[in-house]
């Protein structure tokens, strides 16, 4: 039986057994698979590291999504970086946003993603709000004259093309394109096993933003325990918006989730002392 064994870290992986190769390409800006696993449904691997799968993609994208616009409560545009698979496309077109910038520097990961993922995207790419712009995402953030409400940067892990996406030259780009009363939120990797990439976002947003801090959430495929993604705005006070005005926009929205609820949302930012240590 064939296997795909994630090459992330060093001393730690985990396996999956393949059912069937769907499709196998070295794009110009890294190595992609997409394969059938028994309990995961379809994968989407990059660089040996796993990007989504059919089985828990709710889980990853629901957050990385509605816990920043609900919790700003009056977003019109919305910028995402990276995102190829339309997961998170997806559930940002669920809101009455006015506009969703989606900048992707590999246009393979969306055409492979619509043809064999397209449960991820779920249509989402014909949304006429979409403004799909191939291109860098630093260079990007860095010369747009745009500005969004919510920045989600939903990044491969710092290795290859996503790594930029980790450096604080990237965040001040963010920063400069973020409107008044925004929130950036961040693909952070797990803890347990990346620790230094927990600590070292911290003290580049921390440098940038005013209130800067990590949520939670346990997405099965990601091994190591619960992922965080991170947070960063200028407006403290988004970071404390309670379970019933949560409740309110959330009903108003007129969707309901998988995983995420204003419950799920007010508990992910309670941080366990081995986060909270990191975070100096």
């Amino acid at each position: 039986m064939m296997q795909f064994i994630e090459t992330l870290h060093p001393d730690f992986c985990q396996l999956f057994t393949v059912d069937k190769v769907l499709y196998r390409e070295t794009t110009e800006h890294q190595d992609l698979v997409i394969f059938e696993n028994a309990i995961f449904g379809r994968v989407l691997a990059l660089d040996g590291v796993i990007q989504t799968t059919e089985r828990d993609d709710h889980v990853y994208h629901e957050m990385l999504a509605h816990v920043p616009i609900l919790a700003h409560g009056g977003v019109r545009d919305v910028l995402i970086v990276g995102g190829g698979d339309g997961g998170c496309l997806r559930e940002v077109a669920r809101h009455a946003v006015a506009s969703i910038t989606m900048v992707e520097i590999d246009r393979t990961v969306i055409e492979l993603s619509k043809t064999y993922l397209p449960m991820l995207s779920a249509g989402a790419f014909a949304d006429p709000r979409l403004d799909l712009v191939i291109a860098d995402g630093n260079a990007f953030v860095h010369e747009t004259e745009r500005r969004f409400d919510v920045i989600i940067v939903d990044s491969t892990d710092p290795i290859g093309p996503g790594e930029i996406l980790f450096s604080e030259e990237f965040y001040a780009g963010c920063k400069r394109c973020l409107a008044t009363g925004g929130v950036l939120v961040t693909q952070n990797g797990v803890p347990m096993v990346q620790a230094d990439e927990v600590r070292d976002s911290y003290q580049r947003l921390s440098r940038l933003f005013a209130d800067t801090s990590f949520y939670l959430a346990a997405v099965p495929s990601y091994s190591g325990g619960a992922m965080t993604f991170g947070w960063a705005t200028d407006d403290a006070s988004l970071r404390d918006i309670d379970v019933a005005t949560l409740r309110t926009r959330f009903d108003a929205a007129g969707f309901s989730g998988r995983y995420y609820t204003p419950e799920i949302h007010v508990a992910a930012f309670a941080l366990p002392p081995d986060i909270m240590a990191l975070m100096t």
